[in-house]
């Protein structure tokens, strides 16, 4: 078995309340990341983000990473996970340093990134997630890149995203504990967008909406910078629940009939149409219009749109967003939650799927691995850490490895 040339890898690690996924890709500085392996297992150990049972998270990591490895053909020895909830806290602060050769350098941005950072947060709260919006240089502001710029004193608009320490310590034990070391916990709102958005959505001002199973993540972009990010704890898990108890049928029984039937806008659903609903316990099957289902569905999908239109005012930026919103996740792909969030948001809306990756398209080309592919994005990003080491394995071998996971999984 040949193996392929040394390659540097990146791991992203979508520790999400339903389902725990693993995608490995490949790159060479400069070209696009390859995805070569991903691997999903269910997550029972999570609610609303964060961990609430650390040997149930450990075995969803331990089987996602071990199947990615499997596909991939090779070790992973350390991830970029994503981290969500409503623990999470949005801030935008102000930094400057002294511009130590009189030409801005990547050291200099640090600098200034440091000092923004220097805020006095409380002591159980984390910073997770810093990135300059602008910079000014001796007065003169409106500048994206400053490096290679001649000046004495360097300023930063940074956008600053924070934690609360004890929810990053648990995520990180957990991954620790399946032997991975962790290069970095980043908000999901913001891997998101960089799987799903374009530039002109961000220069022109777009609101991101990922509506996972237990969290609704949002972050809204003006003038191609990050502005303000937020996490709702509602989701397509509160969907399922409200489908369980409305037609009294087990929760399992209600996330199929979820995925099979239900609609986000009553309207789109025929007034004929019926589906056969399994009652609990012994009891035989009963018969259910499936407008009834949309109309509690829709109830439920207006909820989180409206939460969504509240933050957006909330936040100062709705008119300024002229990209509209983009929706992503996997509760994005509702029939008729387009239509719907069109209605109540009164903007356009588009479904975001992930992009700017190359390989395995058909499997990692939809909304709910908008997460994942943006940890690629994140973890390949020139300024980023890069992991360096073999990927064995053949051809023949990948696609061996792919028709096992397949059959595995559909």
């Amino acid at each position: 078995m040949k193996p392929r040339n040394e390659k540097q890898l990146v791991v992203g690690l979508d520790i999400g309340t339903s389902k725990v996924v693993a995608i490995v890709g490949e790159y060479e500085p400069g070209e696009p990341v390859e995805v070569i392996g991903i691997g999903s297992h269910a997550s029972r150990g999570l609610k609303r983000g964060s961990v609430v049972d650390i040997e149930s998270t450990v075995h969803s990591i331990q089987r996602a990473v071990e199947e990615a490895e499997l596909m991939a053909g090779c070790d992973i020895r350390s991830v970029y996970a994503s981290i969500s909830g409503s623990h999470l806290e949005t801030r935008n602060s102000h930094g400057s340093a002294a511009i130590r050769d009189r030409e801005v350098n990547a050291g200099d941005l640090e600098q200034v990134l440091e000092a923004a950072s220097a805020v006095n947060f409380p002591a159980d709260r984390r910073v997770l997630f810093k990135e300059a919006q602008e910079y000014r240089i001796d007065g003169q502001d409106g500048i994206r890149s400053p490096v290679g710029m001649s000046g004495v004193r360097l300023e930063a608009s940074v956008h600053l995203v924070t934690g609360a320490a004890a929810a990053v310590q648990n995520i990180t034990k957990c991954i620790q504990r399946c032997g991975l070391s962790v290069d970095e916990l980043v908000p999901s709102s913001i891997v998101s967008g960089k799987s799903v958005l374009t530039d002109d959505e961000r220069e022109l001002g777009v609101c991101l909406v990922d509506i996972g199973a237990g969290t609704t993540d949002i972050a809204i972009y003006t003038q191609g910078a990050i502005r303000y990010t937020k996490s709702l704890p509602v989701g397509g898990d509160q969907v399922t629940n409200d489908i369980a108890y409305g037609v009294q049928t087990p929760t399992s029984h209600a996330e199929e009939i979820k995925i099979k039937y239900a609609c986000a806008l009553a309207g789109m659903a025929r007034a004929d149409e019926s589906i056969q609903v399994p009652s609990v316990g012994d009891r035989p099957p009963r018969r259910l219009a499936r407008q009834s289902l949309a109309q509690s569905v829709q109830a439920r999908y207006e909820e989180i749109f409206e939460m969504v239109q509240e933050e957006l005012r909330r936040s100062g930026y709705e008119s300024m967003v002229a990209a509209g919103v983009v929706l992503t996740g996997g509760a994005s792909k509702m029939e008729g939650a387009l239509e719907l969030a069109e209605e109540i948001l009164h903007k356009m809306v588009r479904i975001g799927i992930p992009q700017h990756v190359v390989g395995m398209g058909e499997v990692i080309g939809t909304p709910q691995h908008a997460t994942g592919v943006g940890l690629l994005l994140h973890g390949s990003r020139p300024d980023g850490k890069r992991i360096s080491y073999p990927v064995g394995g053949s051809v023949g071998g990948l696609i061996g490895n792919l028709q096992g996971w397949f059959r595995r999984n559909f």
